[in-house]
């Protein structure tokens, strides 16, 4: 059945969406904006839990649940256009691919995979398919974001050297999160930010990690991991970018990057629910900007489903993920080595669009959660499955 049949013509075209795996970031952050996209509504849920599923369904009128087994069967039965899928990130592939070949669209939250292997199995698996997938980066959607990186196109700060950040949030011992290792732990789920945020500053690939340095705090209560990751990358042109990443202390967002003639700010540039804030220097002026909170998550599925109704191809696709997990991937593997990593050398072919892919649609509530609930121990609201 083509998208078109399935969703009916004219205005008013909607993506039939089915939610698998309802936790917290499906549950607080991304269902509560689907009214307001004007071109998304959910029809499926699919859940380890079928009960939670049916709670969660009742808030939005949905009737049609799925445990994780019947995924099959929900994908076979013209229901649904795509998916959105929050599993544990090690979970990704296994219904990522499944949906592709199907001919299923598929909005996947970051980062693609754990592994390159399994990156590629599902860059291979889109190459094979009549759907569309895009990773869940949605903060190339959002206008703060979005106005950093046009500064820094723009030249005022010079040629840009630098990039320094610091991303750290308490995770509660009970949450998934601390059960399953490096895989559940920070390199994965909170690397990505501001790893992305080091290639979108530079518009390049990281050629080696130079250095990865884990340490663990026992008072944390947490897993056998680091919990505290500090990494330096090495990217063409003698340009560095270091970060930390962190489940163990108190929350703290930031990053920096400085140029030859000045440097840019954004405190907070990660989490979602709050303004972000950026600061501009050049020479010994200074100046400082506030951005309106924005729905994050509707903005990129918004934008997402705008992508299938006219046929044309989301910018942060597979590449875009694999970008980031193959340098992940070279943090562990130079985390367990303790000795730099060389990357293997990869160029990404597109890069953020900053005027096709600005969203602005107004910040939503979130609800109270069913038989869920924000990984993190404060107020904080850190974006993951």
């Amino acid at each position: 059945m083509s998208i078109l049949s399935a969703v009916g013509l004219g205005k008013d075209r909607k993506i039939r969406y089915a939610i698998v795996g309802v936790g917290d970031i499906s549950q607080e952050a991304m269902m509560p904006g689907f009214d307001h996209t004007g071109n998304s509504e959910i029809t499926a849920l699919v859940s380890g839990d079928l009960e939670k599923a049916r709670k969660v369904g009742e808030k939005y009128d949905v009737t049609d649940i799925y445990g994780y087994e019947q995924f099959d069967q929900m994908l076979a039965s013209g229901k649904v256009d795509a998916i959105y899928l929050a599993t544990p990130n090690w979970r990704h592939a296994e219904f990522a691919i499944p949906a592709l070949k199907a001919g299923v669209h598929v909005l996947v939250e970051k980062p693609l995979e754990v592994s390159t292997q399994q990156c590629e199995a599902i860059m291979q698996a889109v190459q094979a398919s009549s759907a569309k997938l895009m990773v869940a980066y949605r903060l190339h959607f959002e206008p703060g974001t979005l106005d950093t990186i046009e500064r820094i196109r723009s030249g005022d700060l010079g040629e840009v050297a630098l990039f320094t950040s610091t991303f750290t949030q308490k995770v509660d011992p009970a949450n998934h999160r601390a059960k399953h290792g490096v895989q559940a732990g920070p390199i994965f789920d909170m690397g990505p930010y501001p790893l992305n945020a080091a290639r979108y500053v530079f518009e390049a690939e990281p050629t080696e990690v130079v250095s990865a340095v884990g340490v663990r705090h026992p008072e944390a209560g947490l897993g056998d991991f680091d919990d505290t990751v500090a990494v330096t990358l090495k990217f063409p042109g003698n340009r560095l970018a270091q970060f930390t990443v962190s489940y163990a202390l108190n929350a703290f967002e930031s990053f920096f990057a400085v140029g030859a003639k000045g440097s840019i700010a954004m405190q907070p540039c990660y989490t979602y629910g709050k303004p972000f804030e950026q600061t501009v220097m050049i020479g010994e002026d200074d100046e400082t900007h506030s951005f309106k909170n924005t729905d994050h998550f509707g903005g990129e599925l918004k934008y997402f489903s705008d992508c299938i109704l006219n046929d044309t191809d989301p910018e942060p696709d597979a590449e875009e993920g694999y970008a980031d997990v193959r340098v992940l991937e070279g943090i562990v593997k130079a985390l367990e080595s303790g000795a730099p990593v060389k990357l293997e050398p990869f160029e990404r072919t597109r890069r953020i669009d900053t005027k096709a892919q600005k969203e602005t649609l107004r910040a939503v509530k979130s609800p109270g959660l069913v038989d869920a609930s924000n990984p993190g121990e404060g107020v904080n609201k850190v974006p993951k499955n």
